[in-house]
């Protein structure tokens, strides 16, 4: 549970998240936000991407009737007391240590969704591209609970990126056709990796979620 501290700081940071975020909206200067440092596993081209999603099973989207995030194991240990999560951080940040524990305790981080930057590894989430309540609705609801562990600790596809923590609980587990991310120059980057990860593990997409992402990969 937040303390009333943490929760405060929490919301001040968004607002200055959001401000700047029209500062840069009205001065043009999203468009032209640094080059990524997130080391996220690169996605399909856009080509591929268009001929996986036209593969893609389209179906009306399923019911979250039975999800639960514990469902989807994670965050597991991926070497030594390093867990998924830690390895994420210490891939996409910039000059990042740990402690003993694996802890980042210092670094830099560029949130590629909203063009922030952070200094704190709490002010990050690890966010899941296709999150794990829109893959419990397009077709992981059948698989087994081992399976939605690997699928929710995917190191090789372009499931896991480190994000500035108030974009993703706004992003929540909306499709592209209900959030995209508010930096338009990381769209095409994103529906191509939305489309890897449904592609690579068989899941189904709705009709206005492929129609989202036929018009961003159109123009990438």
């Amino acid at each position: 549970m937040l303390t009333a501290s943490v929760y405060a700081r929490r919301i001040t940071r968004r607002a200055t998240v959001l401000a700047a975020t029209a500062a840069l909206s009205v001065t043009g200067l999203l468009a032209t936000a640094p080059a990524a440092q997130a080391a996220m596993p690169t996605p399909v081209s856009a080509s591929t991407a268009r001929t996986y999603l036209a593969s893609l099973t389209v179906k009306t989207e399923g019911s979250s009737s039975g999800y639960s995030r514990d469902l989807f194991p994670h965050w597991i240990t991926q070497s030594g007391a390093c867990n998924t999560r830690e390895v994420v951080l210490k891939r996409d940040g910039v000059n990042v240590v740990q402690d003993s524990s694996c802890a980042a305790v210092s670094g830099s981080w560029y949130s590629e969704y909203d063009g922030a930057t952070w200094t704190a590894a709490a002010d990050l989430d690890i966010d899941h591209v296709v999150a794990l309540s829109e893959a419990w609705k397009s077709g992981a609801n059948s698989w087994t609970t081992a399976k939605r562990q690997q699928f929710a600790n995917d190191l090789t596809r372009p499931q896991l990126i480190a994000v500035t923590d108030n974009v993703n609980q706004a992003k929540g587990d909306l499709d592209p056709a209900e959030w995209m991310p508010s930096r338009t120059a990381y769209r095409c980057t994103y529906a191509r990796a939305w489309v890897h990860v449904k592609y690579y593990w068989g899941l189904s997409v709705d009709s206005a979620e492929k129609s989202a992402l036929q018009s961003v990969l159109n123009g990438c």
